[in-house]
């Protein structure tokens, strides 16, 4: 059966993470096949990914990278993704590619 599976993009400049990107995709197959999919994708697909805010503290400031990174140590990472997961309608457990693109860099 088909799911939603997402390729997204960490925007980071200056060590904070500014923006996500995303491009979705509606595939069949093993866990690991989707996954190669969308790694196979992660050049050509940013330039037509869609924009969305990253998170901002109640002062207005962008997490700092290493908070994302503790966070997703954790597993907790895929609560900051929720407006996108809405915005896409993916199940309760997405399979999805998360790419750092640090200072324009795009980071396989």
């Amino acid at each position: 059966m088909p799911e939603i599976i997402l390729n997204i993009y960490l925007i980071i400049n200056d060590n904070l993470v500014k923006e996500f990107r995303v491009v979705s995709y509606k595939k069949e197959g093993t866990d690991n096949e989707k996954i190669e999919f969308l790694k196979s994708k992660v050049e050509s697909d940013f330039s037509n990914s869609y924009q969305f805010e990253a998170p901002c503290d109640n002062k207005g400031r962008f997490m700092n990278y290493n908070k994302f990174y503790k966070l997703e140590k954790k597993g907790r990472h895929f609560e900051l993704f929720e407006n996108i997961f809405s915005s896409f309608d993916v199940p309760e457990k997405p399979l999805v590619c998360v790419t750092p693109v640090v200072d324009g860099k795009i980071l396989n």
